[in-house]
């Protein structure tokens, strides 16, 4: 890293690799590569996230693991808050769940949405909404049992009201869509290293060092 580089933030670290992590700026924002560590307290689990931080805010994709390096969850955000698909994991490698949200624009609470006439089908009427939160359910969650890969269950949100005409589906409703789903590379690649191995401290598709 060249002395440029360096005057830009008052503060930050160096991973075993070298590359620059933690930065925080002349205007005390967090920003690029973090690595957050967690420790247990009170009786709640420890955990470390990966991520970008943008301004102070979490931006793009995060990853989260227990201290002991399984992944836990791997989660989106945009101006800090979740955005889109999260996905939410055993200490096996297994998916438990796979939730949809939308980040709402700080600078901009209001959206507009296109609402279907009660009375006739075909006319479509433009809706502008304001948000009283900083991320509302949006879209559908999905429910997994982890030891079969399938979804058990399914609830559909619509700027975080429940979508009453497409909650709860059974898991008979959803069975042609069904299918087990795939690991995460990073939790395939760590069960490939440590096969046989007592466990480690040791995580793969970690940031740094």
């Amino acid at each position: 890293m060249n002395l440029s580089a360096k005057a830009q933030w008052v503060s930050y670290e160096l991973s075993l690799k070298g590359d620059t992590l933690n930065c925080v700026d002349k205007e005390n924002l967090k920003q690029g590569r973090w690595v957050v560590k967690v420790s247990e307290l009170r009786g709640e689990p420890g955990y470390e996230e990966e991520g970008i931080f943008k301004d102070d805010k979490k931006e793009g994709v995060w990853r989260k693991y227990n201290l002991t390096g399984d992944l836990m969850a791997i989660e989106n955000f945009k101006w800090g808050n979740r955005d889109g698909k999260q996905q939410y994991f055993t200490m096996l490698g297994d998916l438990l769940r796979e939730e949809s949200w939308r980040a709402i624009n700080p600078d901009n609470p209001y959206d507009t949405v296109d609402v279907p006439d009660l009375y006739d089908p075909n006319k479509i009427e433009t809706k502008v909404i304001k948000h009283e939160s900083n991320a509302v359910k949006h879209g559908t969650w999905k429910f997994y049992d982890p030891a079969t890969g399938l979804i058990v269950k399914t609830e559909k949100f619509f700027f975080g009201k429940p979508d009453n005409g497409n909650a709860n589906t059974t898991t008979e409703e959803v069975a042609t869509e069904n299918k087990p789903v795939n690991k995460p590379k990073e939790v395939v690649e760590y069960e490939k290293k440590n096969s046989g191995k007592k466990k480690v401290k040791v995580r793969d598709g970690r940031t740094g060092g």
